[in-house]
């Protein structure tokens, strides 16, 4: 399962930039599932819970740092996701037992990571549909440093329940009553495509609001890819998480325009200005940092954190950029093509090159 992978893939990569830092300070790292499920999934194969869990085993580390926390509001998923943990080989060497609790999340867990000061933790959160899901839960555990947050956001049920009045309560958790009584309003004229973009459009904005700097939706489809199943969101308040984060799902996407990812995304317009920039292709790229950069001294790191939040580009696609506008004598570099290092007979474009971008005409 993509899902599975791009959680697990995280995960790994997270830990391993967060521990040496954790470990000066004297902390653990922490992983919590708030909507766990069972330790296998119908067709036998392993929930991510046990695929962390594996992770942390197989990693000194992690055996030593890693608390876990897995909840489930199913007592049959977390009876048998205890199950499946206490058959896992070296459970045993984890310093922390996992925890496995069976809670309703709501009000009662959100007022609880409030007040706590959290280790640096990664939080999933997987409901089957919107309850339990908000702002506030989300804002609640991505609050300390080090803390990101994983959401599934089940677009189907959320969309149909925008409509319901019988669940006005959850959706507005999620949103918030002023943005939910707005979108609901706007969602009137629009047409299904739009309804969707939309409705992604004002998540992603209402976790920005709250503090969540960094936030990016991956699109799933369904197998005749027509309709969207869901989408994953990460939030994060850190630019290197949003970094690892965005090359992960790079490379879970199912296709690339001219190299640049599609991250399954919405094909946005600009009535979704957040959503729009996630569809613009590597030609658009050398344009916009002619534009951007006019008449600067700045080298490629530089362009490329000032320049690719929101966008869809990641960092080879803005080296391809500079690469084609040297070319094209627009650019010029501290260290021209002819006397950098070249890999399999291409040249490169390292991050300490300073460019110079001429002034707009």
């Amino acid at each position: 399962m993509v899902k599975a992978r791009i959680v697990e893939k995280y995960f790994w990569v997270w830990a391993k930039v967060i521990i040496p830092t954790a470990k000066k300070a004297g902390h653990k790292i922490a992983y919590i599932d708030l909507f766990a499920g069972p330790g296998r999934y119908k067709d036998g194969s392993k929930s991510t819970p046990i695929k962390v869990l594996e992770t942390a085993i197989a990693d000194p580390d992690m055996q030593n740092m890693l608390k876990t926390l897995f909840n489930d509001a199913n007592s049959e998923h977390t009876n048998s996701l205890q199950e499946a943990i206490d058959a896992i080989p070296g459970i045993n060497n984890l310093k922390y037992k996992p925890q496995v609790i069976s809670y309703e999340v709501g009000e009662n867990i959100v007022n609880t990571f409030s007040q706590l000061n959290l280790v640096p933790t990664l939080f999933f959160v997987d409901p089957w549909g919107y309850k339990g899901l908000s702002l506030k839960l989300i804002n609640s555990v991505v609050k300390n440093w080090g803390c990101d947050c994983i959401f599934f956001f089940n677009y189907n049920r959320i969309n149909m329940g925008l409509g319901n009045t019988a669940v006005e309560e959850h959706i507005n958790a999620l949103f918030e009553k002023t943005r939910a009584d707005k979108l609901r309003e706007q969602l009137k004229a629009l047409k299904a495509e739009e309804r969707e973009l939309t409705i992604v459009e004002a998540i992603c904005e209402a976790l920005q609001e709250l503090g969540g700097k960094y936030v990016l939706p991956f699109r799933f489809k369904y197998e005749n890819g027509k309709r969207t199943s869901h989408h994953l969101i990460f939030v994060s308040k850190h630019f290197k998480g949003y970094e690892i984060m965005k090359e992960i799902m790079a490379k879970e996407s199912s296709e690339q325009n001219q190299g640049v990812p599609s991250f399954e995304y919405n094909p946005a317009t600009v009535i979704q200005p957040l959503l729009f920039e996630f569809y613009r292709p590597l030609d658009e790229l050398e344009q916009m940092l002619l534009n951007e950069f006019a008449n600067k001294t700045i080298t490629m790191q530089e362009i490329y954190m000032q320049h690719n939040v929101g966008r869809s580009y990641i960092s080879k696609n803005y080296k391809t950029a500079l690469i084609n506008l040297e070319a094209q004598g627009k650019i010029t570099a501290d260290r021209p093509a002819d006397k950098r290092p070249k890999r399999k007979g291409e040249i490169t474009f390292a991050d300490s090159v300073k460019v110079t971008f001429p002034p707009k005409p």
